[in-house]
């Protein structure tokens, strides 16, 4: 496998470390990965961010080569894992997640991760809960048992989940009680509102960003003990 490179950013003694995936189309330096990013240092948090092997390859041919199905690329999230847990220590508490195609791929492997003690919690950006329009394709069936502590921030009207077809699930139990969602008022899968809302995209992505904050901080000392 591949050489992964992380870029991490924030203080060496923060008492949270997050390791984020990027989406389907846009690289670990896009704008919405760098804002939220600074965000969460801003928060008091270690970022660390790396890209999958075909976003890399995309770096050095130019060409756009869609990505692999997110079930492929779970071995990669977890050498990802192993690599920015190197630079942990273990009294760090210790969280993986992405944007869209990425946090769903860190859900996929959050249950194995959870189990041996690899990881203390997910974040999930605009999880796509289902492709947009085809609201009968969940990609749900391993979010129903999932034990690992879960906090998903969903635009209200994300074409890949709305708030309507999460509450839908929600309702049947087909979540896992361990997960939260914290949701962008009026947002698209960015978290993008309309004009005429009164909300903004900074505005909804810094409310997301202090709500992971406050994820990660009750993480640190249910689940490590920091601070207990």
């Amino acid at each position: 496998m591949r050489m992964i490179e992380l870029l991490t950013t924030g203080r060496d003694d923060a008492h949270v470390h997050v390791l984020l995936a990027h989406g389907a189309g846009a690289p670990m330096t896009s704008p919405f990965m760098e804002l939220t990013a600074a965000l969460l240092v801003a928060e008091g948090l270690l970022v660390s961010r790396f890209e999958f092997g075909y976003m890399a390859k995309r770096r050095l041919t130019g060409k756009r080569t869609p990505p692999p199905k997110a079930e492929r690329l779970i071995e990669e999230f977890k050498v990802a894992v192993e690599l920015a847990r190197d630079t942990c220590p273990s009294h760090r508490a210790f969280v993986v997640g992405g944007k869209s195609m990425g946090g769903r791929v860190a859900s996929l492997a959050a249950q194995d991760l959870y189990e041996r003690g690899r990881m203390n919690g997910l974040i999930c950006l605009g999880y796509p809960f289902h492709p947009p329009g085809k609201p009968e394709q969940l990609r749900t069936a391993h979010l129903a048992a999932l034990e690992a502590p879960t906090l998903i921030v969903q635009g209200e009207r994300d074409p890949f989940g709305s708030r309507e077809d999460v509450e839908i699930l929600q309702r049947n139990a087909l979540l896992s009680p361990k997960i939260d969602v914290w949701w962008a008022p009026d947002g698209d899968h960015d978290l993008g509102p309309r004009g005429n809302s009164g909300f903004t995209r900074k505005g909804n992505l810094s409310a997301a960003i202090i709500a992971v904050g406050h994820f990660c901080n009750r993480i640190a000392v249910s689940e490590v003990g920091y601070g207990a």
